[in-house]
């Protein structure tokens, strides 16, 4: 390896493969430039960032445990140290999952889905829809008190807000329609 001082107090420290590591004259600051490209700079409030060149990412590491990858795509990631992640991908969809198996998404239109650990879903649509997915049943709330539930065998129950409820058996056959 081959050591500089700089008059400015930096130090340049180039090793046999072409890495260089160049600290400031503070010593608060490091920079590594490997290489194959990658560059890792530790920064003076002890934030680590770290740009892989092939992939074309930033991976920024902080003091307290949170994690940001941002990627060509602009798709940004961050790592909670409780291990939630948030996903905010290019079209502003924003993805969380949290470490007990929860996890949401918000899309750019309005629309929520929240999806439990035990894979039952909701649906919020921006238009006041909602719809509710379990391995039983997925069932859709109208705003004005209609409520239409489809079972797994194929039965359906359409419960009107007027107080009209119409039940369908699996081929689709009236069997009740109560006003």
């Amino acid at each position: 390896k081959v050591e500089e001082v700089l008059t400015d107090g930096r130090r340049i420290i180039t090793f046999r493969n072409g890495t260089k590591k160049e600290i400031s004259a503070d010593k608060r600051m490091t920079t590594i430039s490997f290489f194959n490209g990658d560059v890792k700079k530790i920064m003076p409030d002890q934030r680590v960032i770290y740009y892989y060149a092939d992939a074309q990412t930033t991976h920024t590491a902080y003091p307290d445990g949170l994690e940001v990858l941002q990627f060509p795509n602009n798709q940004i990631e961050k790592h909670y140290p409780d291990g939630t992640q948030e996903i905010v991908f290019p079209d502003h969809t924003v993805k969380c999952l949290y470490s007990d198996g929860f996890k949401e998404t918000f899309f750019p239109d309005g629309t929520v889905v929240k999806v439990e650990k035990n894979g039952d879903k909701v649906v919020v649509f921006s238009n006041g829809q909602k719809e509710v997915h379990t391995a039983q049943f997925k069932r859709r709330e109208y705003p004005d008190g209609t409520v239409k539930t489809v079972y797994c065998n194929g039965r359906q129950e359409t419960k009107y807000s007027t107080g009209q409820v119409r039940i369908k058996d699996e081929e689709g056959n009236i069997i009740l329609d109560k006003k």
